[in-house]
């Protein structure tokens, strides 16, 4: 679910204004016809930095996919498996030369932004910068099975593979966004998250950066001279917005062209009575959960003093009446996760086996462990210790404020006390990297496999990076490295991602809360709207806004 940063609001119209002057003096009446569009998206958060191996954040991930190519890209059927549903984009062609020998020949049009050529140097570049351990990028575990990336010459590169498996072209393309090596070879390894380039990015994709204003908004230009064709929407800008509930009222009022997800069944609904609006329904991607850190908050080499018990994780989560709280927050908008997923995901099995909510056996196993109201508060405790903790909220997501709230009062009625440290999103996404919580409420937006996204999360492999509460268990490793690698079918895969997730149920290092549906809300007068599941503006360069439904806003000309 897309988190903001909060920032000072100008009125609607004054907002827009300040869109419109960006960069510099406007005026209008200058554009016509099918190359003119603006597409004004109110985005629920803001990027942190513009550097693909550095940043997990939706906002920036969004920006970044029109800036900067893939080698080739998933198609419409999110089919992972093979290499006959992608799509190419710097790769022009590609061929196996052996099992485990994928060699891609690049596009000779490719250019950077510069005028440079796009070369095998730079994916080689590419692909030893998200693998150095001191750039630590996020997405470095899904990389681990790719053993070499070296070229042949400037168009043709090659990738070597440790063993085979059914997602070997998916880990060659999918993750990697190609870099200029001719910019960024001289910036120190440790430097790469505040690396000037990060605010004004020279990339090689269908659109170019203008500005960022920081707290307000976001601008690219379509490229004219991109090899694979001119975008139809002439201008991208994203507003900030504190939360989707302005970002829907921005639509409505006009203000905006794009909203990503509705969210809530209020929100959708408010949509549906504005006739000048489409719904566009799509594969959720989103899921979230209350994080247990097993890590004394602050100290990664001690344990946590309550949370490294798995007996009170276990009594945690049958506390919780996951199904209530999602239809009081969500209504028909999600489901409850039977695991670390979201509803993308092929592995979704409502048959896995889970801790249930036993409010009972919560008792009886907080009783068992010690933990009773010797005086009377209300408040369990143990040796003079009230069982308490700290909870990390971001302010900025109005669902997760929801859900700390409802979760507080029933741990309350267990007798836990639950405080709640709600943070702007740039604390809390501070405090979650250092570790300086007990539990957090976290959402993250998934890609098309879990081959990917549940090592970064929930393995040792994602220590440092992307698994913040530091929950590691050999054996469920082990078994989500066979379902990965396996070569006996997606039938047997799935049988081992399943035993895996219940390996992991069972350790109860979260309270798998929601996953959510999804739905883009989009003005009527932009057309061929097609939407991909993993990423929903993928596909925005080929959308348009013909001649006779262009705006004031569409025509204006810096």
């Amino acid at each position: 679910m897309p988190t903001t940063r909060p920032s000072s609001r100008l009125p609607a119209a004054a907002a827009l204004a300040a869109l419109l002057l960006i960069a510099g003096c406007a005026r209008k009446g200058g554009c016509t016809g099918d190359y003119c569009g603006t597409l004004v998206i109110a985005g629920a958060g803001e990027p942190d930095i513009l550097v693909p191996p550095v940043t997990s954040l939706s906002p920036s991930r969004d920006v970044i996919e029109q800036l900067f190519l893939k080698l080739a890209d998933l198609g419409l059927s999110g089919n992972t498996i093979g290499d006959e549903d992608f799509q190419p984009l710097l790769a022009e062609r590609w061929e196996w030369d052996t099992p485990t020998t994928l060699v891609f020949h690049l596009d000779p049009r490719a250019r950077w932004q510069d005028g440079r050529a796009v070369t095998a140097a730079d994916v080689a570049f590419t692909y030893d910068i998200y693998t150095d351990s001191l750039v630590n990028s996020p997405v470095r575990p899904t990389l681990r099975q790719i053993a070499a990336v070296t070229t042949r010459d400037s168009l043709t590169v090659v990738f070597r593979f440790r063993q085979r498996y059914p997602e070997m072209f998916y880990d060659a393309v999918y993750h990697m966004r190609i870099m200029p090596s001719h910019l960024l070879r001289e910036v120190p390894r440790s430097q790469w998250r505040t690396a000037v380039f990060g605010r004004a990015p020279v990339g090689d994709g269908p659109y170019r950066f203008v500005a960022w204003r920081s707290g307000e908004s976001l601008e690219l230009a379509a490229d004219s001279t991109f090899f694979l064709g001119r975008p139809h929407l002439r201008r991208l800008v994203w507003r900030f917005t504190p939360d989707q509930q302005v970002a829907v009222t921005q639509l409505i009022a006009g203000d905006a062209d794009a909203v990503e997800v509705l969210i809530t069944p209020d929100n959708r609904d408010r949509v549906r009575a504005d006739t000048q609006l489409a719904i566009y329904p799509y594969k959720g991607v989103a899921y979230g959960y209350l994080w247990f850190n097993f890590a004394a908050p602050g100290d990664t080499t001690q344990p946590h003093p309550l949370f490294g018990d798995r007996e009170l994780r276990r009594a945690l989560v049958m506390t919780v009446d996951r199904g209530g709280l999602l239809r009081n927050v969500f209504g028909d908008m999600a489901k409850v996760p039977p695991g670390p997923m979201s509803q993308i995901f092929s592995i979704w099995d409502p048959e896995t086996r889970e801790l249930p909510h036993d409010s009972a056996r919560a008792a009886r196993t907080l009783t068992r462990l010690g933990w009773t109201d010797s005086d009377g508060d209300g408040i369990r405790d143990r040796d003079g210790h009230p069982l308490a903790f700290r909870l990390l909220v971001p302010t900025t997501s109005a669902p997760r404020r929801q859900y700390a709230r409802l979760l507080q009062e029933q741990f309350r009625a267990m007798g836990v006390d639950v405080q709640l440290d709600e943070v702007d999103f740039s604390v809390f996404n501070e405090r979650a990297h250092a570790g300086r919580f007990d539990a957090m409420l976290n959402t993250v937006n998934t890609d098309p496999t879990p081959s990917s996204g549940v090592p970064q999360s929930w393995t040792r492999a994602g220590f440092g990076g992307l698994n913040y509460g530091r929950y590691e268990n050999p054996a469920f490793a082990r078994l989500v490295d066979r379902a990965v690698t396996s070569v006996r079918g997606r039938d047997e895969a799935k049988r081992t991602w399943r035993a895996a997730i219940e390996v992991l149920n069972q350790d109860a290092p979260a309270i798998f809360l929601f996953a959510t549906e999804n739905a883009a809300a989009v003005h009527r007068r932009v057309a061929d709207v097609r939407i991909r599941p993993d990423s929903w503006l993928a596909l925005v360069r080929t959308w348009r806004i013909p001649a006779d439904r262009l705006t004031d806003r569409d025509r204006v000309e810096r």
